[in-house]
Formats: structure tokens, sequence, C-alpha cells
């Protein structure tokens, strides 16, 4: 078996109306961290450890982002690992307004998908 080229991710993308806006979103109802933002972009952590950032970038014509029609049943691009009981992280969304789908999965997986608010579907999973 070869040796694995990588150790981890630098960094997702995500396309944004205006990044000023959406970092401010991602930070009050995510709790995520700024590392520094621009006209075009926000850069930030998903909390102070992390070594993974998310960059809000700017889309000059938006349009959410869309996963191909599949045979697995995935419909985002991102899954977040929760903090803590992935029902608790549903219902403080719910509680503030975030768009979600429903919780779904059984036994030791459970998932939900929710929206930020430029449509970008995103998802937590245990």
């Amino acid at each position: 078996m070869a040796k694995p080229l990588f150790k981890g991710l630098e960094g997702i993308f995500i396309p944004v109306k205006d990044p000023v806006e959406s970092m401010i979103w991602y930070e009050e109802i995510l709790g995520f961290k700024r590392i520094y933002h621009e006209e075009d972009a926000a850069v930030m952590k998903i909390d102070e450890q992390a070594q993974t950032v998310v960059c809000l970038v700017k889309a000059h014509e938006h349009l959410a982002m869309s996963f191909p029609d599949n045979s697995f049943g995935v419909g985002k691009y991102y899954n977040f690992i929760p903090s803590g009981p992935i029902e608790d992280i549903y219902r403080s969304l719910k509680a503030l307004n975030v768009r979600t789908g429903a919780l779904g999965g059984d036994g030791e997986t459970r998932f939900f998908t929710f929206y930020d608010p430029d449509g970008n579907p995103l998802g937590v999973c245990q």
C-alpha cells in the first residue's frame, strides 16, 4: 500500500453573494471564528483548533451549491461533525430559524441538512 500523499484538508470554499454578510451569519449562527475578510472573500475557522479553513467566496453570478443526482442519497458537499449531541445542534439551528431538513438516520449514524442564507446546503453527521 502506498503512503498517503495528504494529511488533511486545508480549506473548503463556499460560494456566497456577500462575504461580509455571510461571515457574520457563520459567526453568529454557527460560531465560526473570523481569520480575515476582504471584499471578495472571508476566511474562517470552525474553531480555534481546526486545521481546515472555510472560505466564503463572492460569486459574481451566485448559484447555490448543488450536488449531482446520485444513488447514494447525498445532496450536499460538506458534512460538519457536531460538537455535542446532534439532536441539540438540530434544535439550536431550528430555534435560530435556520432552514433545516429532517433529522435522519438511526442508531449511531444521524444526520441532517441545513442551509446558509445563500441557499447552500450544508450538513451535520454524527
